[in-house]
């Protein structure tokens, strides 16, 4: 299993609606607006890192309003 934040940058006036929509698709486990240089930051999950870059590319970015993300895999040295 694959896990890792996602950094989302959003539109001004869309970090809520972006969160709320991204948290309904299957691999994410948590998805909150923020404060700070970042507007959303997701929690996900996927078998591979293969499914995590699909599930980014293919879904995430896909989402109205976002304007920019940086996915940041978990490791556990």
């Amino acid at each position: 299993m694959v896990q890792a934040y996602i950094l989302i940058q959003t539109e001004v006036g869309k970090a809520t609606s972006v969160a709320e929509t991204i948290a309904k698709i299957p691999g994410v486990i948590q998805a909150e607006d923020v404060t700070g240089p970042y507007d959303v930051i997701v929690r996900a999950q996927s078998d591979t890192v293969d499914d995590l870059g699909r599930l980014v590319v293919a879904k995430v970015q896909q989402v109205d309003g976002i304007t920019r993300t940086l996915t940041c895999p978990v490791v556990h040295l």
